[in-house]
């Protein structure tokens, strides 16, 4: 591994920091500078939606905050596979756990659990790695 692949391989893992950061702080407009203004992302897996980047951040925005209070996103064990000879597209799986605190329903809160893996498709572009496919795959859930 030579240091542009060690450097490329830092920056994607920063914008995965990056998109969970902004929807933990419900940074809605952070998520520009993830995902590409064409990125499709799919949600269906925890009861989301599958739609253009500009949708669903629109549905983030509108929808995460009526539910959960607080999300607390953890990520590990990234994979990056190159998907071309350049090194400019990359298939990349992140495991994540996301505790999130809800209206328990009597006033006070309580805690459900999110496990799985987020799948992305990145690019290289002028403005640094970015998503332009994002599939949130779950593979646990407790407390709902």
């Amino acid at each position: 591994m030579d240091i542009a692949e060690i450097s490329d391989r830092l920056e994607i893992a920063e914008v995965l920091t990056r998109y969970t950061r902004a929807v933990d702080e419900h940074a809605w407009d952070r998520l520009d500078q993830v995902f590409t203004a064409d990125a499709v992302i799919d949600y269906t897996a925890s009861g989301g939606v599958h739609d253009a980047f500009p949708t669903v951040k629109a549905w983030l925005a509108e929808v995460l905050p009526m539910f959960f209070r607080r999300t607390m996103h953890m990520l590990g064990q990234i994979e990056i596979t190159w998907t071309d000879a350049e090194r400019s597209a990359a298939d990349v799986v992140a495991y994540f756990d996301n505790p999130m605190t809800l209206d328990d329903g009597s006033g006070g809160t309580k805690v459900a659990h999110f496990g799985g893996f987020y799948r992305h498709a990145m690019v290289r572009t002028p403005e640094g790695w970015r998503s332009r496919r994002l599939v949130e795959d779950i593979v646990w859930k407790r407390g709902l």
